[in-house]
């Protein structure tokens, strides 16, 4: 009888696949969350951003002597405040500007968010006044275009016209702020579970309290520098969101106590 012969190599060949299998675990661990950290470290940048575009809203409604909240409002529901968005109709930056609009506003680059604001709140104010101050024909031009609203003499029949409008309305009725949206975006990265990591969250990363699972999983020097701006961020968001509270808790008791209120429209 021949027996099959044992291979010397047997336990080699052995330690040597589960080595390249742990090995393989480790860097798909590793890459998963180098992605989220380039992710949320591009959410930083974006914030930063973002949290400028105030200004720059600030002085477009004072030049063109428009409300600011319907403006942010404007921007909020064409693009969330998206410098780089592009419809599928092809509308370019925050405030959605056709290229051949956007040319003719004097703006050079769509994808620039300082010049994307100024020229839409120039085409803003242009329809204000065409239609005497009247918000909803002003955003139904701006939205089907004034040869719509000739056409059909005042607001076009559109749902997807007149469901703009109103959530215009809505967003420049309540506090529309571009730098908040971004801080929620970042508060989602830094609590949300990472993929492939059987429940590590950004911020468990950063206290050092990962999950099971992703023990043994190595991270570079660079790593954990990202590590400590997300830190940093989430400080800066948790401040600056107390400090936003502050400050509507003082302008509640400010319009309380002189019985005043604002309108925007």
């Amino acid at each position: 009888m021949t027996y099959p012969r044992i291979d010397p190599n047997y336990n080699k060949t052995i330690a040597a696949l589960n080595y390249a299998d742990t090995a393989a675990k480790k860097s798909t661990a590793s890459s998963v969350f180098s992605d989220l950290l380039q992710n949320a470290v591009g959410a930083i940048d974006n914030q930063q951003k973002k949290g400028s575009m105030e200004d720059i809203f600030n002085t477009a409604a004072q030049k063109y002597n428009i409300p600011v909240n319907l403006l942010k409002a404007v921007a909020k529901v064409e693009s969330g405040f998206d410098a780089n968005a592009v419809s599928s109709c092809g509308a370019q930056g925050v405030m959605q500007l056709m290229p051949g609009t956007a040319a003719s506003l004097g703006v050079q680059n769509p994808f620039d968010a300082e010049q994307n604001i100024m020229g839409g709140a120039k085409y803003l104010s242009q329809m204000l006044d065409r239609y005497n101050g009247d918000a909803k024909l002003a955003l139904a031009a701006y939205n089907a275009g004034s040869g719509n609203v000739a056409k059909y003499g005042g607001v076009p029949p559109f749902k997807e016209t007149k469901a703009y409008i109103s959530r215009v309305l809505d967003a420049a009725g309540g506090d529309v702020s571009a730098s908040t949206d971004q801080l929620s975006e970042l508060s989602s990265l830094m609590t949300n579970t990472l993929p492939g990591t059987s429940g590590l969250t950004g911020l468990s990363a950063l206290t050092g309290s990962p999950a099971a699972g992703t023990s043994g999983t190595s991270y570079t020097y660079d790593d954990y520098l990202m590590f400590l701006q997300l830190y940093i961020a989430q400080m800066q968001m948790n401040t600056t969101q107390m400090m936003s509270s502050d400050i509507s808790g003082l302008t509640s008791s400010d319009t309380a106590d002189t019985g005043g209120s604002m309108s925007l429209l």
